[in-house]
């Protein structure tokens, strides 16, 4: 089993619950999906997915609707450029986005794809838990 969590970027900072508006929020679920909400001071924003959509994950069709992932791709480039002040290339956004036809993703873990996709928005990375963050035992 992997790793389950949310994040919540808002003010500046990462926490569990966003705090104000813009904000980026993160839910990774067992490091195979991470469901990426976005919110814009105008409460403009998107959802999109890293490693795996849910319903291609869960094999469930109504699990998710299929994202538009071209559409995405560009609201959150122009979520980083009005949030953070960073032009980041929707294509780079977009071949980060889980596959709509079920690909599997090139990482390993969806955390590592986060990564890639908060550096190409010019945010800090969250604190994610480690080893030693687990109970004794």
């Amino acid at each position: 089993m992997g790793y389950s969590g949310k994040h919540a970027y808002s003010d500046g900072r990462w926490g569990e619950r966003p705090t104000a508006v813009p904000f980026l929020l993160l839910d990774v679920h067992d490091s195979r999906i991470a469901t990426v909400d976005y919110r814009a001071a105008d409460a403009s924003g998107g959802r999109f997915f890293l490693g795996y959509e849910p319903r291609i994950y869960f094999e469930e069709p109504d699990a998710s609707p299929p994202v538009d992932t071209h559409a995405e791709a560009e609201g959150f480039a122009r979520w980083a450029r009005e949030t953070a002040g960073t032009e980041v290339d929707p294509d780079d956004v977009r071949r980060l986005m889980a596959s709509p036809a079920g690909a599997p993703p090139a990482e390993d873990s969806v955390e590592e794809t986060v990564e890639k996709l908060l550096v190409l928005a010019g945010l800090p990375l969250p604190a994610w838990p480690t080893d030693d963050d687990a109970p004794a035992g």
